[in-house]
């Protein structure tokens, strides 16, 4: 029988994770929290996962260890690549950037499934966007729809029709300001979070990089002040 009730939320401990995770916690589904330690060179981003993970009552939360760092091509993941500042909103939505974690996405819904599977979850949680974001391919809703289809026909659970796994996006079609209202209006707490790819060693956002830019236009927008603290320069 399937069960309902239960769902694998991917939470890195950025704004947009945390939303979906207090979204879907407001759903009255339990939560199965699961994380990367992944060789980015922002790890502080897992201290915000425990944190939003207690804060959204998870059942569980498992940080999963795998080096994307040695297949390189990020920023995210290479030393030797600096993560672009300062650049325009025109500049932010054009192109891949140098962010950007070769399938990333992908790799992680790929354990997401395995573990809802093992769980008899059915709904996979995951906080894509497609409006403000930095030109992530696997953040564009033909991926989610695509997975969707490939997790049906990959899993044994589908396949012996004790349920369909659906994929969950709320935050698909909203913009960074939309995300923060919603997430205000369910009452999450927003300085959890951790937004920043490239934090100093207090783990102090840098307020320049891509994330940071567009997190601070979402609060503006959304005419509320962003609750975490920045480097001073």
């Amino acid at each position: 029988m399937q069960e309902k009730n239960k769902a694998v939320v991917l939470l890195s401990g950025g704004l947009d994770s945390g939303t979906t995770a207090q979204i879907a916690s407001s759903e009255g589904l339990e939560i199965y929290a699961m994380s990367f330690s992944y060789g980015q060179r922002h790890t502080v981003e897992l201290q915000a996962a425990r944190k939003i993970a207690e804060f959204c009552e998870a059942e569980e939360h498992r940080i999963i260890d795998i080096d994307l760092g040695k297949l390189g091509g990020s920023a995210l993941t290479d030393n030797a690549i600096d993560v672009p500042k300062d650049r325009s909103e025109s500049e932010i939505s054009s192109g891949v950037p140098a962010t950007y974690v070769p399938v990333r996405n992908l790799v992680f819904l790929s354990y997401a499934l395995a573990w809802a599977e093992v769980l008899g979850a059915y709904h996979i949680f995951i906080g894509v966007n497609s409006l403000d974001y930095s030109g992530y391919p696997d953040c564009r809703p033909e991926f989610i729809e695509s997975f969707e289809k490939t997790a049906n026909l990959a899993s044994a659970a589908s396949a012996e029709g004790k349920g369909r796994f659906k994929i969950n996006a709320p935050l698909m079609h909203k913009t960074k300001a939309e995300i923060i209202l919603e997430g205000t209006r369910l009452g999450f707490d927003y300085s959890l979070t951790h937004s920043c790819y490239d934090p100093d060693e207090n783990g102090l956002a840098c307020g320049k990089c891509d994330s940071c830019l567009l997190r601070l236009k979402g609060f503006k927008e959304a005419g509320l002040t962003d609750p975490i603290k920045y480097q001073r320069y």
